[in-house]
């Protein structure tokens, strides 16, 4: 590539010195929200994070930052989720004759791979470090490139409105109601392509609503201490909502650090994010929506529940953002991110947390967490694909994965033990014997999920598993119907 620098952008123009075919106009593509379900300048700067280059550049200006950034970041285009839409109109332009262009405010590095990988385009115009090529200075571009009404744009959003005033047909893809409003007066002859749009279901997925059930841990503190008042069962539920939401506004985050990862995932590349279903824009907006939404209910439980629930979101977002990265400390980590629920439950209704307790939901969540880092590894190595260089695990650790696994398991089971023979136990319950029924009862049930892992039967995380799992269930209501019994 030769790139020629202009005064507005760097340009890479194949077709520059040829005329316009008789038989159309050239068509000219937007990228992010347009070409892309996805915002490269979010992208860039999630997988890149933030340090003192990086921050000089975002003082500088949005060029300098999108270049910096650029810089740094591993972008590949083949795994970028691309509009159906929108390349079957830019193919159906190139092989009717016409020429075609990317125009991006997107840096030139990456609108240059996208541009070479799709192999469609007969040019391209972007951001350099100096210059922000979006809104009018795209359109002075095109302008001084195509003339006055001399090309057609596809767009999606308001910064588009400058270019679509100078181009001859106006085409936007995903157009928001007030933007389609918009249109509607300034150019009521705009066409609008049909593309797939998020519906409720995606943001149920996005959310991670099925990973509610893991909130429910509040209630142990509950069910142990025998504090059954309905002030502190209405405690407890408003203590697991803040928890769930929460989490979803951390799971959001994660898998926006998590995009490149995921799209080379046989199954995570289906996540609303990675898929491109549902943009990045709004995801950040839902995510902080969450957060609130959670602070507010927190605080009316109780000041000491807002700081355990604060505690919990300083870990995960940790970990999202650097730990998950560490080999075996983000197991642990995982494991103490399901006691800060049970400390949560307590500290909500306000009741002593046992040791044993804590001791016991260390190793158990450990043993869980192992189990999920198996089950991740034996997705890739059925599907034939190699270990993410994100995560520092390698296909040839699964089995010690799970021997750790195991080893945690049958230690909980040991503890648990332990704590059944405890005066502690004795105080609790009438009939405190009566709780050495459950030890067989989990011992079976580590074992066959381990041996499940081992077998490839377990497709996600092993607590969500277990929700869904029938077995897991009955083994579930069977140690609720023996801790009843002993009391």
């Amino acid at each position: 590539m030769n790139p020629e620098t202009t005064d507005a952008s760097r340009v890479q123009d194949t077709a520059k010195d040829r005329p316009f075919e008789p038989n159309g106009r050239p068509l000219v593509a937007d990228l992010d929200g347009t070409l892309l379900r996805s915002d490269i300048l979010i992208e860039t700067a999630v997988s890149v994070g933030w340090n003192a280059q990086i921050l000089r550049a975002l003082i500088t200006s949005k060029a300098a930052l999108k270049h910096a950034l650029a810089a740094k970041a591993d972008i590949d285009p083949a795994v970028l989720p691309y509009d159906d839409a929108v390349v079957a109109r830019i193919r159906a332009a190139k092989a009717s004759g016409r020429q075609v262009y990317l125009a991006s405010a997107s840096n030139e590095r990456i609108v240059a791979a996208i541009a070479k990988y799709l192999g469609c385009f007969d040019g391209w115009f972007a951001s350099n470090e100096t210059t922000n090529l979006k809104g009018k200075a795209k359109a002075r571009q095109l302008v001084q490139r195509f003339g006055e009404r001399g090309f057609d744009y596809i767009g999606d959003d308001a910064a588009d409105l400058a270019v679509w005033s100078h181009a001859a047909n106006v085409i936007a893809v995903r157009a928001s109601k007030k933007l389609a409003r918009r249109l509607a007066l300034e150019h009521p002859n705009a066409e609008h392509l049909v593309s797939a749009t998020p519906n409720w279901r995606d943001w149920l997925k996005l959310v991670r609503v099925h990973q509610y059930a893991k909130n429910t841990l509040v209630f142990l503190p509950l069910l142990t201490a025998h504090a059954f008042s309905v002030n502190s069962i209405v405690l407890a539920c408003l203590a697991a909502l803040a928890f769930s939401v929460c989490a979803s506004g951390v799971y959001i985050i994660n898998d926006m650090s998590d995009l490149s990862a995921d799209r080379a995932h046989p199954t995570k590349k289906c996540r609303p994010l990675a898929a491109g279903v549902i943009s990045l824009r709004s995801a950040l907006i839902a995510a902080a929506f969450m957060f609130v939404l959670a602070a507010a209910i927190a605080i009316t439980i109780s000041r000491h529940f807002a700081i355990v629930l604060f505690g919990y979101l300083a870990l995960t977002t940790v970990y999202s953002v650097w730990l998950k990265r560490k080999l075996i400390v983000d197991v642990v980590v995982l494991a103490m991110l399901y006691i800060a629920r049970i400390i949560g439950g307590a500290v909500a209704i306000e009741v002593n947390i046992s040791e044993w307790l804590l001791a016991f939901s260390l190793l158990v969540f450990t043993c869980l967490a192992l189990i999920k880092r198996y089950i991740e590894l034996a997705t890739l190595r059925d599907a034939n694909l190699s270990a993410p260089s994100k995560r520092n695990y390698w296909l040839g650790d699964m089995d010690i994965i799970a021997a750790l696994a195991a080893a945690a398991g049958f230690n909980a089971v040991t503890v648990f033990c332990l704590y059944i023979s405890s005066d502690t136990v004795r105080h609790l319950y009438r009939y405190p014997q009566v709780l050495w029924l459950i030890t067989p009862v989990l011992m079976y049930w580590l074992c066959r999920l381990l041996v499940m892992a081992h077998r490839s039967q377990v497709h996600e995380d092993p607590i969500v598993f277990a929700f869904h799992d029938r077995i897991s269930l009955l083994t579930t209501v069977t140690i609720i119907a023996i801790v009843l019994i002993a009391i």
